[in-house]
């Protein structure tokens, strides 16, 4: 049975034998990787919070139809899907961090069934580089056509509205590089270190 042993530092990670012997050394996530990790995290935040407070009603420049039928939901079912999808968003973003933090190399204890664990590390890599890969691609279909093309319809919030909706889904763009970017790093220090 392995165990695994981390340092004061935080440098490296290593896999130590039943005899105590280190084994092969994941050193730690470089400083740009984990700035890129804590900016992806934080990149879902600001459309989290525009569409929480869209959810519980208060008017952020919809108009006509669409505004009425978003009104007809909120507060009430409409929110909850608010909530619900802002909370799922970020916790995905969330898990980014887990590519530079120890709880990406082994899972925590308080974890059902796979804590204490180690994280295989392609369990964690081909998600990770799938989700950067649709994101990445959602991103660039939204900067080269679908948001004018949203914002262009009557209904949608213009102006000040529209700035301030597009400031908070604007960040959304950089999620899928930076989770590529933070994977293609994981990969180096876990897989490709050990040949």
């Amino acid at each position: 049975m392995s165990k695994l042993v981390f340092n004061a530092r935080a440098t490296a990670i290593h896999r130590a034998g039943a005899d105590g012997t280190p084994g092969v050394a994941v050193e730690a996530a470089p400083r740009w990787a984990q700035l890129a990790a804590k900016a992806a995290a934080l990149s879902a935040v600001p459309s989290g919070v525009w569409r929480i407070v869209f959810g519980f009603g208060v008017p952020v420049g919809f108009s006509g139809a669409t505004a009425a039928a978003y009104g007809a939901h909120q507060p009430g079912w409409g929110t909850v899907y608010c909530v619900v999808l802002s909370a799922l968003a970020e916790a995905l973003a969330f898990l980014t961090l887990g590519l530079v933090r120890p709880w990406g190399l082994v899972a925590p204890r308080w974890l059902p069934l796979i804590g204490g664990r180690r994280v295989q590390p392609l369990a964690a890599i081909v998600p990770a580089l799938l989700g950067s890969a649709i994101l990445t691609a959602l991103g660039l279909e939204g900067l080269f056509g679908r948001w004018a093309h949203n914002l262009a319809e009557p209904d949608a919030p213009h102006g000040f509205a529209g700035l301030v909706m597009t400031a908070a889904y604007l960040p959304l763009v950089a999620w899928g590089p930076l989770l590529g970017a933070v994977t293609v790093d994981y990969a180096r220090r876990t897989l490709w270190r050990r040949r």
